[in-house]
């Protein structure tokens, strides 16, 4: 019997929430396909398939299941780390990419061929582009007709539909039943937030995210408290504010968002997926890491460890400049004052600037040195002329070539960006002195060179690897 089915079998008889989103289980005797935790009786081993994603199920003719809703699952990570290429489409493919444009255009952005992507997605998923975001766009509609109260024309739209009709002719397809008819009767709160569950695989450390973000807070637009993350968001040319809770012995966040108009919850939600690391699987980096045995030690400390994303990666360059060479609380209170003295008011709090407003700031105008001053303006105005791109469609590399090309932004800075703005669990930040210091302590390294090397052992996860040095600092 092959390994991986014993592996899924096993997890599947234990309801194992580490598994979750790792693969579904379809039932032959009634079409339906259920995440592994799903609470109905347990059919026979016999009767069983397992697939590697809700795509693959759905392709096989297999419906989602209605009591443990595989569209609430943690995200899949078999779409993780399988092709560069793939993993920068499906990022853009959760911004929307083809919700309003076609795959001719989505494969430009990826400097391929609309035939070579379509082989990617087969080769690597399993189904295509298409494919691939349909289901996106039902599984959220699934989740906003659970957990809001939207009317079936705002969730048509806020899940990336083209028209009402459109969503109600998918909903058939897929569930054989209207999208009216499996509305829960419950009572939502009338109020201006919307509240939506995210789920994750445990371990997740998140008092620990949390310190990391309030450690880097910018005053006015960011507040982290004791259970809490907070700030202020711009989507669509709106203001809005999110708030993050933890659940506790749920793994599941609270995501509670107050915004206009419901159009870019969709959005927001994978933002928000992606600040926190919703969708690491932590046995994976913890079983890759602990071969090494003296990091090991620190992985088992906390094998709940999260990379941090961001929420905006221009707003994270500029802090990744403003960091050099001064601590971490100096460069919030310098982000505080970008912030507010360039940065737009609005009822939830203060917005960040954009590339627009900081590409024509006086640098004498800002505490800090003059060349890194210059360097922000530098970075805004790259942004706004294309010569820096930020977006999904760039990998690691791409984005820290862009940005080493600017005068003022060394090595560090952009693998930090590549860290924290692209997701990229490799990213390492090798010259780093704090990290240079404790891998000195505790791995009995001496140089930057030798810290390189070293680091091979943890590839495709360097920058987990970085977090957990980084907390024994």
């Amino acid at each position: 019997m092959d390994s991986q089915y014993k592996i899924f079998e096993s997890a599947r008889q234990a309801r194992d929430p580490r598994f979750d989103g790792r693969f579904f289980v379809g039932v032959k005797t009634t079409g339906i396909f259920c995440r592994p935790v799903c609470p109905v009786k347990m059919p026979m081993a016999r009767n069983v398939l397992f697939f590697d994603s809700a795509v693959e199920a759905m392709e096989a003719g297999y419906r989602p299941c209605l009591r443990c809703r595989p569209e609430a699952s943690p995200g899949t990570p078999a779409w993780m780390g399988t092709s560069t290429t793939v993993s920068r489409a499906l990022r853009l493919i959760g911004d929307g990419a083809l919700d309003g444009e076609g795959v001719g255009k989505l494969s430009d952005r990826l400097g391929v061929t609309p035939r070579h992507l379509g082989r990617l997605f087969q080769k690597h998923l399993g189904a295509s582009p298409i494919t691939i975001a349909q289901t996106r766009r039902i599984q959220f509609a699934k989740k906003l007709l659970d957990e809001t109260n939207l009317s079936m024309t705002e969730i048509a739209f806020s899940s990336g539909y083209g028209s009402v009709r459109r969503f109600n002719d998918h909903f058939r397809k897929i569930y054989k039943r209207t999208p009216v008819s499996l509305r829960r009767e419950q009572v939502v709160d009338q109020n201006d937030a919307f509240t939506i569950r995210l789920s994750y695989r445990p371990p997740f450390d998140f008092p620990g995210i949390l310190s990391f973000l309030a450690m880097r807070a910018i005053p006015g637009v960011e507040t982290v408290s004791h259970n809490e993350y907070q700030r202020t968001i711009l989507e669509e040319g709106s203001p809005g504010r999110i708030s993050i809770t933890n659940e506790e012995g749920q793994n599941v966040l609270l995501c509670e968002i107050e915004v206009e108009n419901s159009r870019p919850l969709i959005r927001i939600v994978e933002k928000v997926r992606r600040l926190f690391d919703l969708d690491a699987v932590p046995q994976d980096i913890q079983h890759q890491l602990q071969r090494d045995r003296s990091l090991g030690r620190l992985v088992r400390q906390n094998p709940g460890q999260r990379l941090p994303g961001s929420w905006d990666a221009f707003e994270i360059t500029i802090r990744a400049i403003v960091g050099q060479q001064i601590s971490v609380k100096g460069a919030s209170t310098v982000m505080g004052h970008i912030a507010e003295k360039y940065g737009i008011k609005s009822e939830y709090g203060t917005l960040f600037p954009g590339p627009s407003a900081l590409a024509h700031i006086d640098p004498d105008e800002l505490p800090m040195p003059g060349s890194r001053a210059r360097a922000i303006r530098s970075t805004a105005e790259a942004m706004l002329d294309g010569e820096l791109e930020l977006g999904n469609e760039n990998d690691g590399a791409q984005v820290v070539e862009q940005l080493v090309a600017i005068k003022g932004i060394g090595p560090w800075t952009a693998q930090y960006v590549a860290m924290r703005a692209l997701n990229d669990p490799d990213a390492f930040l090798h010259s780093d002195l704090v990290l240079l210091r404790v891998a000195r302590e505790i791995l009995g390294i001496d140089d930057e060179k030798q810290l390189l090397q070293r680091a091979e052992r943890w590839r495709p996860w360097r920058a987990y690897a970085g977090m957990h040095l980084w907390r024994n600092a």
